[in-house]
């Protein structure tokens, strides 16, 4: 389940830098370091995750759902990942639709929150 929620949080926080196009060698270090505070990955892992996220398709609501369901009780830990996501957007250049993701996984995380 750890490989399962890493890989979710890891697709979570790489989808602004895909969906945006962003400097991979800006926004790399920044992933990795988020990464790693959380699932004790190394800059090799890191990058490596980084790279495979950017080149594959994948479906950001499985995503949500399978974090979701995972911290199901522990705000803190959504809080947290929400806070990381926050981090990656504001790392750069802010899009409007950087505003509309960051409320969509809000509303995913914590519904009872308006």
């Amino acid at each position: 389940m750890q490989t399962k929620i890493k890989r979710s949080v890891a697709i979570l926080l790489a989808h602004i830098i895909k969906r945006d196009k962003r400097d991979l060698k800006r926004e790399a270090p920044l992933f990795c370091k988020l990464l790693g505070e959380d699932f004790n990955c190394d800059t090799e892992e890191s990058q490596q995750m980084l790279e495979e996220i950017l080149s594959s398709e994948y479906d950001l609501d499985e995503h949500l759902t399978i974090i979701n369901d995972a911290l199901k009780d522990d705000e803190f830990s959504k809080m947290q990942i929400l806070k990381q996501f926050n981090h990656i957007i504001y790392s750069d250049k802010i899009e409007p639709r950087d505003y509309e993701e960051f409320e969509k996984v809000k509303r995913t995380l914590f519904p009872h929150i308006q």
